[in-house]
């Protein structure tokens, strides 16, 4: 991608290589967001399919309310799938669709350069900080 001049703003289009970058920009906000990387990791641990029940013991700090959020927009944007048995009480489960599973690689390696990269960030921080 050629830079800009200085002085001369960015076109958001380039910065995104899309003739769309506000759906760009959406979705990676939607697909970045903490308890959805969380979400998304946790069912493909579960087996790919897991309970309301069973995710939240499974992602800690996680409230009902954001689990529920987070579930219900994943599902909108067709990550999921939610299914409803008819017991008594009703039962429900979460699936990752083949696109939630196409999510997940990137979503590992982002997970992975975390892991492997935060003691430098730390380090970054403090030396930051003193200044």
């Amino acid at each position: 991608m050629k830079k800009p001049s200085k002085g001369v703003p960015l076109d958001p289009a380039a910065v995104c290589r899309s003739s769309d970058p506000m759906a760009v920009r959406e979705l990676l906000t939607k697909i970045g967001d903490k308890w959805t990387i969380f979400v998304i990791l946790s069912l493909d641990l579960l087996g790919g399919r897991a309970r309301f029940s069973g995710l939240e013991r499974a992602i800690p700090g996680i409230s009902q309310r954001m689990l529920s959020s987070t579930l219900k927009n994943l599902e909108r944007d067709g990550l999921v799938v939610r299914e409803v048995f008819p017991e008594v009480p009703p039962r429900v489960e979460y699936e990752l669709t083949e696109l939630g599973k196409d999510l997940l690689r990137p979503t590992q390696g982002l997970v992975d350069w975390a892991k492997a990269n935060w003691e430098q960030v730390r380090k970054a921080q403090a030396k930051y900080d003193v200044r």
